[in-house]
């Protein structure tokens, strides 16, 4: 991107000289439109080079709401815009951010918006904190548009941490269940097949699950390159179906007809669907704009398609609740509480209400399936480890049985 030398006039009437990125002199003349500044020259001093692009990585949630909350603070009392990102730089230990924010304040120093600066960095700045920041800007309300950003993503974050943590124990207890089949079958199985070889005890007098387990022990030692690498293709393969438009669909509808979790999802997406929005509209967004926006950060592809389809009867002049009720998407409540916020002007409100409802929904779906799904892992690893000790002993029993009546014969 080419470099321009430029001269303006603050307001006070004095002549003030800097030097910024833009695509053309229009594109720059513009920016200082925006901010009501008067430019008195632009000079290309760089031509547009090679682009180099940086990638930095992607932020933790948790890292963005605690600057977005420290940055409103500053902003609110007085400090302009390029030390307030001068000092967070500084005082942040995230590396990503550290940069990421280096990068912005140079950017906006040189005269670019703050809104302009962080949309270079999508992959920490995605389209609904963009929209906010230039809300803010526009509406000369960035410390209140910064505060409800922090507080969404704040949320954003707690429920994040509620699915993880009612995950977090039945993964440990599959992972462990794994491992144990594992090790009984590579080891202990080889070893009571061995000591079965060695009493003479042959195929046909065993039971079935011991064949079984024999049979399947030596197919895992002898194939086991083979299966890793049938893990590998299948979760190769559907990483790369649901890249696709159709697979990503595919996916995100089978999301929502799986039972019990089918449900839980469905949740997720309308908190986040009724937060978003809004935050959006209180900001002061415009609902197009803002539906948009919701659509891309919802969560799931057959949700957004529904929210589109609804932006564009709305435009054609359809009231909100309609195009969302005949999506079949959207509960009737969700509806009719959109339809009387629509009614009374108090839309975003109703909104954040509607969040409230299913974040506690989440939670206490949350709640019942761990207190459901714990004791069920539970007896579903002591059956498989039942089954191996069980399947195991039953020779053992049969020779013990026979070596028995031989000696009382």
């Amino acid at each position: 991107m080419p470099v321009y030398s430029y001269t303006f006039r603050d307001p006070s009437g004095g002549m003030q000289k800097g030097t910024a990125e833009a695509e053309d002199e229009q594109s720059l003349r513009a920016r200082f439109g925006e901010q009501g500044l008067d430019v008195v020259e632009v000079t290309m001093i760089k031509k547009a080079g090679k682009a180099s692009k940086k990638s930095y990585g992607k932020v933790n949630l948790k890292n963005l709401a605690i600057f977005c909350r420290q940055f409103s603070t500053m902003v609110d009392a007085g400090v302009s815009l390029v030390r307030c990102l001068d000092v967070l730089g500084r005082q942040t230990e995230d590396p990503k951010l550290k940069r990421i924010l280096l990068d912005i304040g140079e950017r906006v120093e040189s005269g670019e918006s703050l809104s302009n600066s962080m949309r270079r960095h999508p992959r920490t700045f995605n389209n609904l904190f963009i929209g906010l920041i230039r809300a803010g800007e526009v509406g000369g309300v960035l410390e209140e548009t910064l505060q409800r950003l922090a507080a969404f993503l704040e949320a954003d974050v707690a429920l994040r941490r509620k699915v993880k943590s009612a995950l977090t124990y039945p993964v440990l207890v599959m992972i462990a269940a794994i491992g144990i089949v594992i090790f009984l079958v590579s080891w202990v199985v080889p070893q009571f097949a061995a000591l079965f070889k060695d009493i003479g005890l042959k195929d046909e007098d065993m039971p079935w699950a011991t064949k079984f387990l024999i049979d399947l022990s030596a197919n895992f030692r002898n194939n086991w390159l083979m299966m890793i690498i049938t893990v590998v293709v299948v979760i190769g393969s559907w990483k790369l179906f649901v890249s696709t438009r159709f697979g990503r669909r595919a996916a995100d509808r089978l999301r929502l007809m799986m039972p019990v979790f089918g449900k839980l999802h469905h949740k997720v997406c309308m908190a986040r669907f009724s937060r978003t929005m809004g935050t959006l509209l209180t900001s002061g967004v415009p609902i197009l704009q803002a539906m948009e926006t919701v659509s891309g950060v919802v969560g799931n592809s057959i949700m957004s398609d529904a929210i589109l389809d609804s932006r564009a009867r709305i435009r054609e002049g359809d009231r909100i609740g309609e195009p969302l009720e005949a999506s079949r998407l959207f509960p009737p409540m969700v509806v009719h509480m959109i339809g009387v916020g629509e009614e009374s002007g108090s839309l975003d409100y109703m909104l954040q209400k509607i969040a409230d409802f299913y974040e506690a929904e989440v939670e206490a779906t949350l709640a019942s399936l761990t207190a459901a799904i714990e004791p069920l892992l539970i007896v579903f690893l002591g059956f498989v480890v039942g089954f191996i000790v069980i399947a195991m002993m039953m020779p053992m029993v049969k020779v013990i049985s026979t070596l028995s009546e031989g000696s009382d014969t």
